[in-house]
């Protein structure tokens, strides 16, 4: 199949001086093992990771009460919250030390998460505020919470939250940007190319 076709790309650089004098041309071969498929597979990757880098360098630049909007709209967008507007009237309401808001966990709000959401630049969340975080929690009775930052966590932070009975997940800016994009917040499609391959069932001429 095409797609499955090795390319063999041919180069003819500057021509080279023999003892004799005369120029001699030698022909390189370069031959790419990359498919097509690959090729475009490799492309849309950065394409990707250049959007993410991008969009963490906007969410560097908002406002905190924007970066809570965010927060709020990609939680909705991921199936928490209910409605956009229970959510948003939800986060930031509770003034709690290291809470930032209260989401219901599915559509019927059987359950709620709490959120700590910090838009910081390069400085690393670390174990001290992930335990002020689970200090409030406790302080709620609550043992569920979502810990976000456009920043990154420390090992000690990570080790921590994997030692503790509460339910801590905790999202740096490179997953933030992951999962903005793949469920659409922030960014918006420009382009698409369909891939299409033969429908061998329709070139079967027994059926």
């Amino acid at each position: 199949m095409r797609q499955h076709e090795r390319r063999e790309y041919v180069t003819k650089p500057k021509g080279t001086i023999t003892k004799n004098g005369e120029e001699e041309i030698k022909l390189i071969s370069d031959v790419s093992t990359t498919t097509p498929s690959e090729a475009l597979e490799f492309a849309y990757k950065n394409l990707r990771d250049e959007l993410a880098d991008e969009l963490l360098v906007k969410l560097k630049a908002i406002s905190p009460a924007f970066f809570e909007r965010v927060v709020v709209e990609l939680l909705v967008k991921m199936g928490y919250g209910g409605s956009r507007s229970d959510a948003g009237r939800a986060i930031g309401k509770s003034g709690d030390g290291g809470i930032d808001g209260i989401i219901k966990e599915d559509k019927l709000g059987l359950d709620v998460i709490y959120i700590q959401a910090k838009r910081w630049d390069d400085t690393p969340v670390g174990r001290p505020d992930i335990m002020q975080f689970v200090g409030a929690l406790q302080g709620q009775k609550a043992n569920k919470g979502i810990f976000i930052t456009t920043s990154r966590f420390t090992d000690e932070a990570r080790s921590y939250v994997s030692q503790i009975g509460s339910k801590i997940v905790l999202i740096d800016g490179e997953q933030l940007t992951n999962l903005m994009i793949e469920n659409d917040v922030g960014v918006s499609t420009v382009s698409l190319y369909p891939v299409k391959r033969i429908d061998n069932d329709y070139f079967d001429e027994s059926i």
